[in-house]
């Protein structure tokens, strides 16, 4: 598996790397989505969050250029793109369900409403 440059880097713990890459609500946020099954640019903005479109269109840029996501065009006019998982996105499956595990643990109210796949 090739591994992703982090630049620049703030340090060398692995955690730190991690969260510069994925750190962000919003991030985390699309990464559940993809798991979920959402691979089109309108699935992630029904999403409840509701995140703005600027914020979206710079995540999805960002996982497809860290190389945890890919883009395959699905409409040539206008071009339109589906995004999957690349297998190094992939293998932050059980991250997120370990994160999700806690929150319905600890938190009150918190609801299981999507399976990540």
């Amino acid at each position: 598996m090739k591994k992703i440059t982090v630049s620049p880097q703030r340090s060398p713990c692995p955690i730190a790397n991690t969260l510069d890459l994925i750190g962000d609500k919003w991030t985390l946020l699309v990464l559940r989505d993809l798991f979920a099954g959402k691979s089109r640019y309108g699935d992630f903005q029904q999403s409840p969050e509701q995140i703005p479109t600027n914020i979206l269109a710079d995540r999805l840029k960002k996982l497809v250029k860290n190389g945890l996501a890919e883009k395959t065009p699905y409409q040539d006019n206008p071009v339109r793109y589906a995004y999957q998982l690349t297998t190094t996105g992939r293998s932050l499956l059980p991250v997120l369900q370990t994160i999700g595990d806690w929150g319905l643990q600890h938190i009150k109210g918190a609801q299981a409403r999507i399976k990540l796949q």
